[in-house]
């Protein structure tokens, strides 16, 4: 997801993607543990997606608009 696209979102909007992100992550560290999951690199996606959701949610909630001053 673009972060264009986050940005258009609302917050809860932003808020239950988070959730549903984390939920991914979640299960996707017990398909590493158990050993179902062959494509590691899906653990960096997840958690740089995270990521991004929560820094937009930081700057829509304090204001900053991310442009360069």
């Amino acid at each position: 997801m673009k972060t264009t696209e986050i940005r258009t979102m609302s917050v809860e909007e932003i808020r239950g993607r988070i959730d549903d992100t984390r939920e991914e992550l979640m299960n996707l560290r017990f398909r590493i543990v158990t050993g179902q999951l062959t494509d590691t690199s899906q653990l960096k996606k997840v958690r740089r997606q995270v990521a991004q959701l929560e820094t937009i949610l930081h700057e829509l909630s304090t204001g900053e608009s991310g442009k360069v001053k």
